[in-house]
């Protein structure tokens, strides 16, 4: 009965996926079926031969199995290998080279022979290459091809680098790469302009021909590419939808990266499901919006013909199922996000007691509080809350060396115009020109100029939140240290993070905390910050009477909003705030027009900031509710 309610949920999959809680577990089952293959062989006397993958989704793979290695004997003295690709043109020895990757996480650390590894040539001359790709494949195949493969998939839908147009034959050869592509790399380079604009690439006929193949992905930043793969049609356009006609392929992802699949993201459209309440809300939501009908015009006919009868015969009929749906959105607007005083709030997301509340905004980056909810922030302050701002990380990595320079000018300007001794200032800036001449793609600044950047956007928050209203006791600088130390070592302690974090917070004794809840890229900046936010208020909870009082809200960063099943309280604006929420990131001169990391979306921060308000409130008005100029929304978190 479990086999046919598989396939049940399965059905649009095209591709055979396992998904695992998390990708630690997913990765192990990974290097132990690896290892599998290499004892296999080992105990026939036979080479095994492995064809590897570069980029984010393998290494804990690695990892595994160098413990293996070391902990439990795994040898690799029978092992070949051949990678996927290698950048164009690339030194083995550059730190973004794929030779310098698989050295530094798998080969320097098992006994594997040197002879043995196989990757492409980066140095070759042009016209060496074509002969060079000829031969890698006939390498493979005096092997006796691929025993496993495994892939990892860009978010244009490539393998390797079998970008969109590859076709299903291809072999060993230089391509193009997609500027998607090289917009994801342009952080290991110090910027989109130092990432090839070519790569050396095994074929997807050649990866067809391994005798197994893993794909896998983790995180949710890779679920829209994964649905694609597995359950679209097969196109060149997503090179991944090729593995479909492949008889022995396996997608292993983690369960963030399965959020697309139908399976999980809708799943009234493959199986009978539970009707919770939260599911209930998601699916009438997608009902309404996707028959272009508010809320309160869907009918039992709609209900039964897209999957959801069993919701109408469990808890209908479809008016009933409306109202409360529409009732329970309308709940969630408000414009008092602090909780409205002396009024009845058993039907508002926020306490109206105390009716002034503490209220502590945390902002991984400095311009994080006003682009993501600068309405909001304006309104705290406008109706009388005791607002602090805490900005936990400098952000001195995103600043132009430009704006070095020129800061640096006016100091020396400066110094000469109230009689300073300027020579020191003089001698700092021909000493940081000279050594911004010579800056290498992707070189750490030195401290001096990473301190002038932390200062250029300190300057800028404070002008901010002083134009929201704050007064300075209440914008504080954590500076928490994870950001400076990432900068040199992966692998370190968040406790002095944490108790800077515990500290701030039984200074201020928040009733209210806002907190960045972008978790897409779990090693990103957002996802730390709430990370040590969260142990630090965890902490505080067993120990700190305040805390029973306290309420978390995450608000979403530029990118991306809530979906509206997912919003519990949503704050309205006016034209008028949103022009104030609009100077209040003009504050933020260094991130007004160009970024460093201006991610896939070209357009300035204001601007996205408001579209995507005003594309939620568009949606509110879409379900039937009223019509605003823009919405911010937010998410509550339970402790």
């Amino acid at each position: 009965m479990r086999r046919l309610n598989l396939l049940e949920e399965t059905r649009f999959e095209k591709i055979p996926v396992s998904v695992f809680d998390n990708e630690q577990e997913a990765t192990i089952k990974v290097a132990h079926r690896i290892a599998q293959v290499i004892r296999e062989k080992q105990e026939k006397g036979e080479t095994a031969v492995l064809g590897l993958a570069t980029g984010a989704s393998p290494i804990k793979v690695y990892q595994e199995l160098v413990r293996l290695h070391k902990e439990e004997g795994l040898s690799f003295k029978n092992v070949v290998t051949f990678n996927l690709d290698e950048y164009y043109p690339m030194q083995p020895t550059a730190e973004q080279s794929y030779v310098h990757f698989m050295n530094e996480k798998l080969f320097n650390h098992v006994d594997i022979p040197r002879e043995n590894i196989n990757i492409p040539d980066g140095t070759l001359a042009l016209e060496d290459i074509a002969d060079f790709c000829k031969k890698y494949e006939q390498k493979i195949n005096d092997f006796g091809g691929i025993d496993i493969q495994i892939l990892g998939i860009g978010r244009t839908g490539h393998i390797g680098f079998n970008e969109p147009g590859a076709a299903m034959n291809s072999g060993t050869r230089l391509v193009t790469l997609d500027d998607l592509t090289r917009k994801d790399a342009s952080r290991d380079f110090g910027g989109k302009e130092n990432v090839p604009k070519k790569a050396i690439t095994m074929g997807v006929g050649s990866i067809f021909k391994a005798k197994e193949i893993i794909l896998m992905a983790w995180n949710k930043k890779k679920a829209p590419i994964i649905k694609k793969a597995v359950e679209g049609e097969i196109s060149s356009d997503i090179p991944a939808t090729f593995l479909q006609a492949s008889n022995n392929v396996e997608f292993i992802i983690d369960k963030d990266a399965a959020t697309d699949l139908t399976r999980f993201d809708k799943p009234w459209l493959t199986h009978d499901i539970e009707w919770d309440e939260v599911i209930t809300k998601k699916a009438v939501v997608w009902l309404s919006l996707t028959l272009k009908k508010p809320i309160l015009k869907l009918s039992d006919e709609d209900y039964n013909t897209h999957g959801m009868a069993r919701l109408i015969a469990e808890k209908g009929p479809a008016y009933n199922m409306n109202i409360k749906i529409f009732n329970d959105l309308q709940h969630t607007i408000t414009g008092w996000p602090g909780g409205k005083p002396n009024e009845d709030d058993s039907q508002r997301p926020e306490r109206s007691t105390p009716a002034k509340k503490n209220v502590l905004l945390f902002s991984p980056h400095p311009d994080d509080d006003v682009i993501s909810m600068g309405g909001t922030f304006i309104r705290l302050a406008d109706q009388g809350h005791n607002v602090h701002v805490a900005y936990q990380t400098s952000g001195n990595s995103a600043v132009w060396d430009d704006d070095v320079v020129r800061y640096l000018e006016f100091a020396e300007d400066f110094a000469k115009l109230v009689g300073f001794d300027d020579k020191k200032v003089q001698e700092l800036y021909r000493e940081n020109v000279e050594i911004f001449k010579n800056k290498k793609p992707n070189q750490t600044d030195n401290e001096f100029v990473r301190n002038i950047k932390h200062i250029i956007r300190k300057g800028e928050a404070i002008a901010g939140a002083r134009f929201v209203g704050l007064p300075e006791e209440n914008i504080h600088f954590q500076s928490l240290p994870f950001y400076e130390r990432r900068k040199f070592d992966k692998d370190f302690p968040y406790e002095e993070d944490v108790q800077l974090t515990m500290e701030l917070l039984r200074k201020v004794k928040p009733h209210q905390v806002f907190a960045a809840g972008d978790f897409e890229d779990p090693h990103g900046t957002h996802k730390t910050c709430f990370d040590i936010l969260y142990e630090a208020l965890k902490r505080l909870k067993e120990t700190d009477e305040w805390t029973k009082d306290c309420w978390l809200w995450l608000y979403r960063g530029a990118w991306h909003e809530y979906p509206i099943h997912e919003i519990e309280m949503a704050v309205p604006l006016s034209p008028q705030e949103v022009y104030k929420k609009r100077l209040a990131i003009f504050k933020h001169q260094s991130q007004k027009d160009l970024p460093v990391y201006p991610g896939d979306d070209a357009r300035e921060f204001w601007v996205r900031a408001e579209d995507r308000n005003s594309e939620t409130a568009n949606l509110y008005n879409q379900l039937g509710l009223a019509e605003y100029e823009a919405i911010e929304a937010f998410a509550r978190w339970e402790f």
